[in-house]
């Protein structure tokens, strides 16, 4: 079972490691990252981590899942003519094809997400939306052969949901009780609708 996820400069780091630490442990899987650009190391968007990534996504034809992360390297991506091309030439032969977060706008800007339901981060629906997806303010959500989550750590979530439609449910839940994913999250302010409204203007200073 061949996973591949690309990755680029300023990609969100959990987007690519949430899902990878899932679909690492499927049984047979083999889970490989490509550049988006040259071979070696990418880093990603908070600034403190770089990996080191040994083959170039043109080096990949055909994979069983490809799986998108996002990240504010994600802009200059949408306007790559040839990696573009690339995710329609895999998308053809793959079992699923899914995004993380803003990973949906990539698939969008390839075309494969005209007049699906689909998902990303919030702060991106409405770009989503450019594209011809019609944006559905759900944590994960499966369309055929594709497969979108919101942002940033809703990857996992995604990630689990395609360990049961590649293996069976019983695998999917053995990985979630050995990565302990039992979430009991200290604040209720996890999304748009929850957060007050000083949260709200508090992110704006983030980033």
């Amino acid at each position: 079972m061949d996973i591949v996820i690309p990755l680029f400069d300023d990609f969100e780091p959990l987007d690519a490691i949430g899902p990878y630490q899932v679909l690492g442990y499927l049984p047979g899987a083999t889970v490989r990252f490509v550049a988006a650009g040259e071979r070696g190391p990418v880093a990603d968007s908070i600034g403190g981590m770089r990996l080191d990534v040994p083959a170039r996504y043109t080096e990949v034809g055909a994979c069983e899942v490809l799986l998108v992360p996002g990240g504010h390297g994600t802009r200059p991506l949408r306007g790559d003519a040839d990696f573009l091309d690339w995710l329609r030439r895999v998308h053809a032969t793959t079992r699923f094809t899914a995004s993380v977060c803003t990973g949906a706008l990539l698939l969008g800007a390839a075309g494969l997400l005209d007049g699906l339901d689909a998902t990303t981060h919030w702060a991106a629906a409405g770009e989503l939306a450019a594209y011809g997806a019609v944006f559905t303010p759900e944590r994960v959500v499966h369309r055929g052969r594709i497969v979108t989550a919101a942002g940033v750590s809703a990857g996992i979530d995604m990630a689990l949901r395609l360990a049961a439609l590649l293996t069976d449910e019983t695998t999917a839940r053995a990985i979630q009780l050995h990565a302990e994913y039992d979430p009991e999250p200290p604040f209720d302010s996890g999304s748009w609708a929850k957060a007050s409204p000083a949260v709200r203007e508090r992110i704006k200073e983030l980033g």
